[in-house]
């Protein structure tokens, strides 16, 4: 008997896998899938200053097409549990809810995808043609360094490349089907700091306040928007994250400022493009000031979409097939690990109402996830007919 995907989300939630670790969550997997005929491989991979993280790659089939289910058990730290109503591993169903760290982020997606997949093979009475994969890392809520890059990077070295990939974020906003993430805008945080001489608040001329330069900085940043949207983008955002002096006395002007900057950016714009244009107005803002500044760049994630074809008209006809309506086609949000998967094959993102992610009594509907597991139970039956397995 396929077991069914509450039973998986309950069992994948028990398992307390704060990242980087595994906590069980990927030998429950790894288990079920090995029963149903899958070959799996447990992937553990290692940088400098990085965890180690377990990852899991499953297949069954070794044909075209291809296509790989591409997930995380890892999950955000769960907080106070005292302020949880349920214990945040105890996959308590309360109301109509299944309440747990990481249901709808994203256990409860890889639960229904995983009955779906287990569903579809019990019921065929021909081999299976194609070829389905599990892509499931345990560090998508961290460092993602040694997760799904270093995972894909195996699959392409040992003949697994997939054809296609749905990665299973909870893309839903309201309800199960109103949305198909087809892309994602690109992320680019920074740092400055503007340094002037410390003073006496009373003898100002004896000083150069750094707070005033700082100030024009950033209005420089923010004066004018860095566009107007773009094709299946809205327009690119910067938002000013910290400001600090690091200063506790209100007597004195403080040597340095520093300020923290998150841009999330459309396919106008890339990482490079967007450190040239800020590099250019922080000194434009300070010339002639006498302040010294720096600006500095974290590793940027960047911009793409997978362009409507026939992919995704196979995600869209599956969710009107089962839920009457047409999803919206988003690249809203933040970033995923579909970013890494987008250099190897095209890539959508699809799965449950994500109102709850990270927060408190994170939570999902009990129902949602038989609706959920019927969409990607009509998804793969759509795609591997078009594809040419059937």
């Amino acid at each position: 008997m396929v077991a069914t995907p509450l039973e998986i989300a309950q069992a994948l939630i028990r398992c307390a896998s704060v990242t980087p670790e595994e906590g069980g969550a990927l030998g429950t997997l790894q288990n079920l899938l090995e029963g149903a005929g899958f070959t799996c491989h447990r992937l553990v991979f290692s940088d400098k200053d990085t965890p180690d993280v377990d990852n899991l790659f499953a297949r069954i089939g070794a044909s075209a097409p291809h296509l790989c289910f591409a997930g995380h058990t890892d999950v955000v730290p769960p907080g106070d549990a005292s302020d949880w109503t349920h214990p945040p591993f105890g996959a308590v169903i309360a109301d109509g809810w299944l309440y747990g760290r990481g249901a709808a982020d994203m256990k409860g997606n890889i639960a229904c995808f995983a009955a779906a997949a287990l569903d579809y093979l019990a019921r065929r009475d021909d081999p299976l043609t194609g070829s389905i994969s599990f892509l499931i890392t345990g560090d998508e809520e961290g460092p993602a360094i040694n997760g799904t890059s270093k995972v894909l990077q195996w699959m392409a070295d040992n003949g697994h490349r997939p054809d296609h990939c749905l990665v299973g974020e909870p893309s839903s906003s309201e309800r199960i089907g109103d949305t198909i993430r087809i892309g994602r805008r690109g992320s680019l945080s920074g740092h400055i700091s503007v340094t002037g001489v410390q003073g006496h608040t009373a003898y100002p001329h004896l000083a150069n306040n750094p707070v005033p330069g700082m100030l024009k900085v950033l209005n420089a940043f923010l004066a004018e928007p860095l566009d107007d949207g773009a094709p299946h983008f809205s327009p690119s955002d910067m938002q000013i994250a910290t400001i600090d002096t690091g200063n506790p006395a209100t007597n004195v002007i403080p040597a340095r400022i520093s300020a923290s900057f998150n841009i999330r950016f459309n396919s106008n714009h890339t990482a490079e493009s967007l450190m040239d244009i800020l590099t250019v107005k922080a000194g434009m803002a300070l010339e002639g000031s006498g302040l010294e500044h720096q600006i500095s760049f974290l590793p940027a994630s960047p911009c793409f979409i997978t362009e409507p074809g026939q992919l995704i008209e196979i995600m869209t006809g599956a969710v009107k097939a089962e839920l009457g309506q047409t999803p919206e086609l988003s690249t809203g949000g933040g970033t995923s690990d579909a970013r890494f998967v987008k250099d190897y094959c095209p890539v959508i993102e699809f799965g449950l109402v994500n109102t709850t992610v990270h927060q408190v009594d994170e939570r999902i509907e009990v129902g949602d996830l038989e609706t959920l597991t019927r969409v990607y139970r009509a998804f793969l039956e759509r795609y591997l007919a078009a594809f040419g397995t059937g």
